[in-house]
């Protein structure tokens, strides 16, 4: 037979989400603010988008041929994107361990949810937040807590040099401040 009406997967089918490695025996922290905004994109797509996009597959499946019709197709491979989005956060919700930095305020100490500004050996000083491994963003500068550099930090306190072990070597930070956000009354 000619290869040319072989059925080629689209390699999405059956597809599961690699959840982000946590080590042996830890948790998944998460912020208040990020287990808010993962749940609400949770509950945007199981209320808003997913039916959107049932009522457009539903109509383009009832024009007919469904072979050449590009909404039917279309619709069906954004479906399985939701669905394969709502199980990754539906997983990474059961698991999460939400943890208020807010708690360490006035704290010197690096717990989760610090932002630290620490100096390294060449001279260059860098302001990180530690953050869970969910709702991280480098852009923002933002680290997971499960980073090289946030696992060097955590525990270490205003003017403690950590060594960060790094494949050019081991490298010195020292922490030159810590802060957390100040706690959010409740009530008002």
């Amino acid at each position: 037979m000619s290869k040319a009406f072989t059925k080629e997967s689209d390699g999405d089918e059956g597809d599961e989400v690699a959840l982000s490695p946590i080590p042996a025996g830890g948790k998944n922290y998460i912020t208040p603010a990020g287990y808010a905004r993962l749940r609400s994109e949770l509950l945007d797509l199981i209320d808003n988008e997913r039916p959107k996009v049932v009522e457009t597959v539903h109509w383009a499946a009832s024009n007919g041929d469904r072979s050449e019709n590009g909404d039917y197709l279309y619709g069906k491979k954004r479906l399985r994107e939701i669905d394969r989005r709502i199980r990754f956060l539906t997983k990474r919700l059961e698991i999460a361990e939400v943890v208020d930095p807010s708690l360490h305020a006035g704290s010197d100490q690096v717990f989760f949810g610090a932002t630290v500004t620490y100096g390294d050996d060449e001279g260059i000083d860098r302001t990180i937040t530690i953050m869970g491994i969910d709702e991280a963003d480098s852009h923002a500068g933002q680290v997971s807590w499960i980073s090289p550099v946030a696992r060097a930090l955590l525990k270490a306190r205003v003017g403690d040099e950590v060594p960060l072990p790094t494949p050019g070597g081991v490298r010195s930070l020292e922490v030159l401040s810590v802060t957390y956000p100040k706690p959010v009354l409740s009530g008002y």
